[in-house]
């Protein structure tokens, strides 16, 4: 289940609130961190710019980040909330949003879910009483369809709509903020967007046509770099491998790999959702980064295709590595500093530690007593 998957949050108020919704959704997204990574290899490797081009393999991409992975995470949220009935009316319910828009809906899945599960757990708890003996499947599954296939129609027209809108109105404000020349800003809607699996919308629905269209003009655009940076997702990887709960660690080494070099950024975002204040540090470390780069004059040919080091080198035009490893290594440092002091630096990691060795002391004596 996926309570293995991320650390338990006590405590109440506002901050215990969004921790503990953070860590729902990330609930929904690590058990499926393999598929993630299956589609991120698939990807990085027979796309056309990729490191194997095949045509035929790489029709397997859209499929995957289209279809698959919405569905997988729709069926875990609802498996969190309401068992295996939750978990199949969720993967039901989640195919009205991702046949009712072209994006990926990796955020409309992480709402009907869970939504989906909740409604047939309340159905559930109003028929359990009213059945009679015997007809205990005939209700049970009918049900099931009932609430699945009528959520699947709710998602289609209200659900992804919605979704849809929110993804359209962050590009255009990301194209608001360039127009004004406001592109360190851009951060600020860029990186929530990102962790919020909006980032390809972000990237190729509005900076990838403005960049084109500069570099056209230039040879290069600063505008291919906002959103692949790699940088800010690295540092906060850094961060949690030296000072992140403990759980959590030996995941990151991995997750740094396939971000990094394969370029494969959405392997982070559970890892902000898991701890919403973390979005401050990648915040920075993208404004940084983006400062960076137009202080050094810093700009790449074409879009970095999937989003790594490796494709940055890529399409930088010559002479301009230096520039582009500065942005990145500025960006990566800050967003590792920031993250580093929001986890306090491990120091509640080893208060944990502490305290649970406190409890295994004081346990036997209570027995012998």
């Amino acid at each position: 289940m996926a309570d293995s998957y991320t650390p338990p949050v006590t405590g109440t108020g506002v901050k215990a609130t969004i921790q503990r919704i953070g860590g729902h959704l990330a609930g929904m997204i690590m058990p499926n961190i393999g598929a993630f990574i299956a589609w991120g290899l698939i990807t990085a490797l027979f796309i056309p710019t990729g490191w194997l081009p095949n045509e035929t393999l790489a029709k397997m991409v859209n499929p995957i980040i289209g279809t698959l992975l919405p569905i997988l995470i729709a069926y875990t949220g609802g498996r969190m909330v309401h068992g295996q009935r939750g978990a199949v009316v969720g993967a039901v319910a989640v195919m009205g949003v991702v046949v009712g828009t072209e994006s990926p809906m990796f955020l409309g899945a992480m709402i009907i879910g869970p939504l989906t599960a909740l409604i047939l757990k309340y159905v559930d708890k109003f028929t359990e009483e009213r059945t009679k003996a015997g007809f205990e499947m005939l209700v049970d599954n009918f049900s099931a369809g009932i609430v699945g296939g009528a959520m699947a129609v709710v998602g289609m027209f209200g659900i992804g709509p919605i979704v849809q809108t929110i993804t359209t109105a962050a590009g255009n404000a990301v194209g608001w903020l360039i127009g004004h020349n406001l592109l360190p800003l851009a951060s600020v809607l860029i990186e929530p967007a990102k962790v919020l699996f909006l980032n390809n919308a972000v990237n190729h629905g509005v900076l990838s046509p403005l960049g084109v269209a500069q570099a056209a003009e230039t040879g290069k655009s600063i505008l291919f770099m906002l959103e692949s940076n790699p940088g800010p997702g690295l540092g906060l990887l850094l961060a949690y491998l030296l000072f992140g709960p403990r759980a959590m660690r030996p995941s990151t080494p991995a997750a740094m790999i396939i971000h990094f070099f394969g370029g494969i950024h959405e392997i982070y975002f559970p890892y902000v959702l898991m701890k919403p204040r973390l979005i401050l540090a990648v915040i920075a470390g993208g404004a940084a980064g983006v400062f960076a780069f137009m202080i050094t004059g810093a700009g790449l040919v074409a879009t970095p295709s999937p989003g790594s080091i490796f494709a940055y080198i890529a399409v930088t035009p010559r002479g301009g590595w230096l520039a582009s490893s500065l942005g990145i290594l500025i960006a990566t440092g800050v967003s590792f500093a920031v993250a580093a002091v929001l986890l306090g630096f491990g120091r509640g990691e080893k208060k944990d530690e502490a305290d649970e060795s406190q409890e295994n002391i004081t346990e036997p004596a209570t027995k012998e007593a």
